[in-house]
């Protein structure tokens, strides 16, 4: 068998805050979700997303530190038109999550929009501005 792509993941500083986001964005993580150390959604198509807290990973890895900085890594979530991005975002930056670019129209032909998850990564929102697309 060929290695295929099949896991994104994070390690979270507060996992009931990430858990709160990202639910937001129609995430489904188990119920008891905020009592686990690592929590796993599975994403349309197959992939997976999990969540790790720091702990979790200083306890296999104890010379483990976060990274410094960000702007690693950015996820990016197809709403169903360019109104439900803009939506979306209003409804992201509303429960306090920061909005680092607002809803735009991008020359490549998408309403686009950046929100930032509780430790700072970069949750992109996109729809195209035409059915066609």
């Amino acid at each position: 068998m060929e290695p295929r792509f099949a896991l994104i993941g994070a390690v979270v500083c507060d996992l009931a805050a990430s858990l709160a986001f990202y639910r937001r964005l129609g995430l489904e993580f188990p119920a008891d979700a905020e009592e686990q150390p690592h929590v796993e959604a599975v994403l349309p198509g197959g992939l997976t997303f999990a969540l790790d807290t720091e702990e979790t990973v200083r306890s296999f890895h104890p010379g483990w530190r976060p990274p410094v900085g960000g702007g690693r890594v950015s996820l990016a979530f197809r709403c169903g038109s360019p109104a439900e991005v803009d939506a979306l975002y209003q409804d992201l930056v509303g429960a306090g999550y920061h909005g680092e670019l607002k809803p735009w129209d991008a020359f490549w032909g998408q309403r686009y929009a950046t929100v930032h998850d509780p430790d700072g990564n970069a949750v992109d929102l996109f729809a195209p501005l035409t059915a066609a697309e």
